[in-house]
């Protein structure tokens, strides 16, 4: 089999990383003359305190203060940023979940070179979609995002209903030891299983943080799972709390939350009604696995605002296309395991190991040309994923560049949710439709990121 170099996918992929996709985009180009002065984003090595145990060192940050900031956008509007890189190895951005001309995907090699210590890149985009986002690096991935690269995207709709406060909260792990400083950010042995956990828990790198509310108000909790492995299973306790976004988009009809269970690179809207009583606290928690994990809290402030959440409108749909399913064609796709346990090259580097695979084949290798995509998609056309886990371990399986619609699964009920990410199940089959509205190479990937770095990747063309 050909070796997969950095010349052979920049080769491979010439044609198709510079293009822009249908109806959104052809406003993209229409800004691009009104580009807003680019906000500064820059990547820096510091110590942070994230135990009890003193500083940590080597911990990898964007801009100035410890934790990345939250980058805010409005839906529509030119957003430009400049990626300075600030530490010691070549960096890039991907703007997960954000449907992004293929040229700002920031998957390098791919559609983007390396920006190297002390060199910038421009980022500029119209996000069309509305909803909570996250942006980390495409570049030594398991390493940069387990250290800290990890920040989170608010895009603000101005037509979206008013609540009384909102709360942001980016939801990850750490891998340090006692002594409060990094260890091996992973074991092959679990690699090959669920992925290598964490040994601290944070959420906006604090353990544990409270945050204040109005007493009867409406609090919109923004939530994004940014860790490289930790699947969540969330609850609220101590209010009402109804799910009304998930992955950005707006659910089809807003539920409560029972249990919802995500997984890495997901992210999740909730509307909660604070209680009237002041002091009164409402907590996040985890309860996947044998003990229950508190994320943050809520705390009543102040008289009741005697809010009702039936009052509450429904978010504005976002643009996506509708997926024609009578005309569409189907892609099959099977997520396996491999006996391969070699070294491979990947899209995004390799940990040495092939643990994983799509159609029974690890990256590269998927097609008998090693840089081949998966399948080349007409551009306008629509398609459907038909997607097995063949495996015993759940796989969140990350799409760039589109969005699907969740059609169908072998193990339960679904809504016609639109997402980016999909939290497959063993042994589960499931349908995913989507339209081909995006011009490139767009990459596809557990998000796992010891599986997406040992075998489970690829990427669709869109020509």
């Amino acid at each position: 089999m050909p070796k997969v170099t950095r010349r052979t996918l920049l080769k491979a992929s010439a044609g198709a990383a510079c293009g822009f996709g249908l109806g959104w985009t052809g406003n993209f180009v229409r800004s691009a003359l009104a580009v807003p002065e680019p906000k500064i984003v820059k990547t820096a090595k510091i110590q942070a305190t994230l135990t009890n145990a003193g500083p940590t060192r080597d911990v990898l940050t964007y801009g100035d203060a410890d934790m990345p900031p939250v980058l805010r956008m409005t839906k529509g509007e030119t957003f430009a940023a400049r990626l300075i890189n600030g530490i010691d190895e070549p960096t890039t951005i991907h703007w997960h979940g954000v449907r992004v001309p293929n040229k700002m995907d920031g998957v390098p090699f791919l559609v983007q070179p390396y920006i190297y210590t002390g060199d910038h890149f421009d980022y500029v985009f119209a996000p069309p979609d509305a909803g909570t986002f996250w942006y980390h690096p495409h570049c030594n991935t398991l390493v940069q995002m387990g250290h800290g690269l990890t920040g989170v995207i608010v895009v603000e709709n101005p037509g979206d209903p008013q609540f009384d406060a909102e709360v942001v909260l980016n939801l990850r792990d750490w891998r340090l030891g006692g002594d409060g400083q990094f260890i091996e950010q992973y074991r092959p042995r679990d690699a090959a299983k669920s992925g290598t956990f964490g040994t601290v828990r944070t959420t906006n790198w604090l353990q544990q943080p409270q945050y204040d509310a109005p007493s009867g108000g409406l609090v919109r909790l923004r939530a994004a799972i940014t860790d490289v492995t930790r699947i969540y299973s969330f609850r609220v306790q101590g209010a009402d709390a109804s799910v009304i976004a998930i992955d950005g988009n707006p659910v089809p009809q807003q539920f409560g939350l029972d249990l919802l269970q995500l997984g890495p690179g997901q992210r999740l809207d909730l509307a909660i009604r604070m209680p009237d009583q002041e002091e009164a606290v409402v907590s996040l928690e985890d309860i996947r696995g044998t003990k229950a994990a508190v994320l943050a809290t809520l705390r009543s402030v102040g008289p009741s605002l005697r809010r009702d959440m039936r009052d509450l409108a429904p978010l504005e749909p976002n643009p996506v296309g509708q997926v024609d399913v009578g005309s569409a064609q189907h892609v099959r796709l099977a997520l396996s395991a491999t006996a391969e346990n070699v070294s491979a090259d990947s899209i995004c580097g390799s940990l040495g190991y092939s643990f994983w695979a799509i159609n029974k084949m690890p990256w590269s290798g998927d097609t008998p040309d090693p840089t081949a995509p998966l399948a080349e998609l007409k551009l306008g056309k629509s398609y459907i994923i038909d997607m097995e886990n063949l495996t015993p371990r759940i796989h969140p399986i990350h799409l760039h560049g589109m969005s699907f619609t969740v059609l169908s699964s072998s193990k339960r009920q679904v809504k016609p949710q639109i997402s980016d990410t999909y939290l497959i199940q063993a042994d589960e089959k499931v349908q995913l439709g989507f339209v081909a509205d995006n011009l490139g190479d767009w990459l596809l990937h557990c998000h796992i990121i010891e599986h997406q770095k040992t075998g489970m990747t690829s990427y669709f063309r869109v020509v």
